[in-house]
């Protein structure tokens, strides 16, 4: 077994000080990012299973069918880096047609990376897997990789619509760096759709996403010193059209003042904290936002239904770049 772990985990102070920015905005907010302590991974893999939600059987649906033509864009034998180490069953699909040289998971929540990370190890004893704790919004840090061997990023779960299109652009490109020119990246994108199938599949009957969103104060009690009373919030998710995404918001129930580490912060009855956006796109809008970070889009393929697409992107040449920038 080929198995290292590389903890680059953020020290607990960044994330005070990223919460105690977002409930100080008008309109308050959170980062998505810290949804995933132990208990909130556990919660977010309950919601996969939820029939109310499509997102993550149809992109497995997609990767087992078309495993073979994945394979024949990203290739074998190449260090495979995972941003967000999500569905065990993805990325075994994944590993299955591909055979990389080296599976790199990168993860913001230690112990569910290691251990989804050792199971990989276990299960696949030839495959060296570098496993990274770290918040790839801040920039990759990985741990070096052959120079001879090509590169290619996996970005399951359209993660990618948690990112105004401006804050997307930008992690494409960052991460785009990392890979090089010809680079290939294999992403997750929700489509557009129905308003009422959206609508159902972020208000579950058995409201497990709500005790996903709520689990987020839970955490902020425990790492950054707050009081915030669970029983207050509530949960509310909905499509805002203009926008073209899902928003989850926590809602304070009644009037009340909440401590975060000497810090006082009053909310008023059915005020809001903003803590997810969940951004939808055509082929067509999509592929602009690629280009826009230096990708040709390369191939895409849907499930029958056209509720999710996968599509794999290449990183341009500076050269191919500059000459789309100048057309």
């Amino acid at each position: 077994m080929h198995y290292t772990f590389h903890d680059h985990h953020p020290p607990a102070q960044d994330l005070l000080g990223e919460v105690l920015t977002g409930l100080a905005c008008q309109p308050k907010q959170l980062p998505p990012k810290f949804f995933y302590d132990r208990r909130g991974s556990q919660l977010f893999d309950a919601i996969t299973r939820l029939p109310e939600y499509y997102p993550t059987r149809t992109e497995i649906g997609i990767l087992r069918e078309q495993g073979d033509a994945i394979a024949e864009h990203l290739g074998h034998d190449t260090v495979l880096i995972e941003l967000g180490s999500g569905s065990p069953q993805k990325i075994r699909v994944l590993l299955d047609s591909l055979r990389p040289a080296v599976y790199m998971p990168v993860d913001i929540s230690g112990e569910h990376l290691r251990d989804s990370a050792s199971h990989i190890a276990r299960d696949y004893p030839d495959l060296k897997v570098e496993a990274v704790c770290a918040d790839y919004t801040a920039g990759l840090q990985l741990p070096d990789m052959p120079k001879d061997t090509a590169r290619a990023a996996f970005f399951p779960g359209s993660s990618i619509g948690n990112f105004v299109p401006a804050a997307a652009v930008d992690l494409l490109r960052d991460v785009g760096r990392d890979l090089g020119p010809g680079g290939a990246m294999l992403i997750g994108v929700d489509l557009k759709k129905d308003r009422q199938r959206l609508d159902v599949a972020y208000n579950d009957n058995q409201q497990i996403t709500a005790a996903f969103n709520l689990n987020l104060l839970t955490r902020i009690n425990r790492e950054a010193n707050a009081d915030f009373d669970i029983n207050r919030f509530g949960h509310r998710a909905f499509y805002n059209e203009a926008e073209g995404r899902i928003e989850m918001h926590l809602v304070s129930t009644c009037a009340q003042k909440v401590r975060v580490d000497g810090h006082h912060f009053r909310f008023e009855a059915g005020e809001t904290i903003h803590t997810e956006n969940s951004y939808k796109y055509s082929v067509e809008e999509f592929h602009e936002l690629g280009a826009e970070a230096g990708y040709e889009a390369e191939q895409v393929w849907t499930d029958p239904d056209e509720l999710f697409s996968v599509h794999c992107l290449r990183v341009m040449a500076c050269a191919d770049l500059r000459g789309r920038l100048a057309a």
